[in-house]
């Protein structure tokens, strides 16, 4: 696996569903009747020249190259683990305010390029392009890097190789992709960072997240995968023993996780002192000793928690947006190890 967005499918991301859907269909649509491409050009020169203003929506839609809208799906899919962390209203809200913003920042970069430049640039590629570049900026400051394989010894892979190589050829698919891109980029800075609190003035209502949840979300949901899912009936033996070893080594480390957390949980209770072992009660002392003049012997108090954890790895799991009591467990569970715990808390 290249990606750190996990295993399954869609579940809990409905807006990605639907923006996959809809979006690769309307796409196969206008293949099929090119007459009515037209429509959704993003020509800025007519939008700003001929008063076209409807073109800023109906050009920034709909991808009409294929192999745009293929990359544009790729990417929606790896991205879908920012609507599981964030919710899906503000999964929307992102990109309703990075496709609003990016709108006025196309305008000035091509303003600006035809000032420097003497060219005018007249048509960008259409589709929902620039908030995908916007992605880009949550998954390179959020998503930890995890080292995969190497390849001839010194090209590192990593688990966002895969993510970055579709963005690269994204990119290179048109000569003014590069303007999509960058303004993509700048919006998505610009709204992850909080500058001009644009996160309060573009957002999702509620009411509109309510009607959407009870027309749209029975229609894109997903349900939820199992847990014991069925090896590949034809994949070799080699595949099949690496599954299963890999299945084996989430129950164990799950099985760690969950002890540690009860061990931390009986432990809050106890408070420093756990007077239950060093003062068994009067039911199990005779139980244990039924003669009068026997003397109980106090059982042995339980070794402590290993609280060697390094802060600075708390903190950068915490920065990732998880807690700090399943940050503290995941790296107790893992050995201390940042790799481990992190793909660890991303799956479940």
């Amino acid at each position: 696996m290249f990606t750190s967005t996990g295993s399954r499918g869609l579940y809990k991301a409905p807006l990605s569903k639907g923006l996959l859907l809809v979006l690769s269909g309307l796409t196969v649509m206008l293949s099929l009747l090119p007459q009515y491409q037209h429509m959704f050009e993003y020509n800025l020169q007519a939008a700003s020249q001929q008063q076209q203003v409807w073109r800023f929506l109906c050009g920034r839609l709909v991808c009409l190259d294929v192999k745009d809208s293929f990359c544009s799906g790729l990417l929606i899919y790896n991205f879908r683990i920012f609507e599981r962390r964030f919710g899906s209203r503000k999964y929307a809200s992102f990109m309703l305010a990075t496709w609003c913003f990016s709108a006025l920042v196309d305008f000035l970069l091509a303003q600006a390029f035809s000032f420097f430049f003497k060219f005018e640039v007249e048509e960008l590629p259409a589709g929902l392009l620039a908030p995908i570049f916007a992605l880009f900026v949550p998954f390179y400051s959020s998503i930890p890097r995890v080292s995969v394989t190497r390849v001839l010894g010194r090209i590192n892979i990593t688990n966002k190789t895969l993510v970055y190589i579709v963005g690269l050829q994204l990119l290179t698919s048109s000569p003014f992709m590069w303007l999509l891109a960058l303004s993509g980029l700048i919006s998505g800075a610009l709204y992850h960072s909080n500058v001009f609190c644009l996160q309060k003035l573009v957002f999702v209502p509620a009411w509109l997240c309510s009607v959407a949840r009870y027309l749209l979300e029975p229609l894109f949901s997903s349900s939820q995968p199992t847990n014991e899912a069925p090896l590949g009936m034809g994949a070799t033996l080699d595949i099949q023993r690496q599954q299963r070893m890999d299945q084996l080594d989430q129950q164990i480390l799950l099985a760690q996780f969950n002890e540690a957390r009860t061990n931390a949980r009986h432990q809050a209770q106890a408070g420093l002192l756990q007077w239950s072992r060093l003062f068994p009660s009067l039911r199990r002392r005779r139980a244990a000793q039924p003669q009068p003049q026997a003397q109980a012997q106090p059982s042995a108090p339980p070794p402590p928690l290993d609280n060697s954890v390094a802060e600075d790895q708390v903190a950068r799991l915490v920065e990732m947006g998880f807690s700090r009591l399943d940050a503290l467990e995941a790296l107790r569970a893992s050995n201390n190890d940042i790799n481990m715990a992190t793909n660890f808390l991303l799956q479940h």
